[in-house]
């Protein structure tokens, strides 16, 4: 079992940027894809972004990207959320998720664990 808490979470100002962190204990993931969901309310959970085991390859959601950047830490066990220009329609409850295989994939229901979430509220 991998167990996964994000941190990172709060309330911006639109333009503002945050920093999303995610770490797995438990089971070894190293090898892992790694994912950012995001569920707003009264919505189905979206993607935002996925990486690859090595860090090498990566993934973003049409709304994200340009603005999102997803990477892997040092330490095998930790995946970071880089969030800039943040806009409005950005406030969801953001999810880490972890697959046990290397293959990044987009869908939610392809994914093995998830973190409790962490809030992140941007303000007009």
């Amino acid at each position: 079992q991998v167990h996964l808490v994000e941190s990172g979470g709060g309330l911006v100002q639109a333009g503002g940027s945050l920093r999303l962190s995610c770490v797995a204990s438990g089971r070894t993931c190293g090898t892992c894809a790694m994912g950012w969901f995001r569920q707003a309310l009264g919505k189905e959970r979206e993607f935002v972004a996925a990486i690859n085991w090595s860090g090498g390859s990566t993934s973003y959601g049409h709304s994200v990207k340009g603005r999102f950047t997803i990477s892997r830490g040092n330490a095998e066990n930790t995946v970071y959320l880089q969030m800039n220009s943040l806009k409005p329609e950005d406030t969801a409850v953001y999810y880490c998720a972890a697959r046990r295989t290397h293959i990044i994939v987009l869908h939610p229901g392809s994914y093995d664990y998830w973190g409790q979430g962490t809030q992140v509220t941007v303000s007009s």
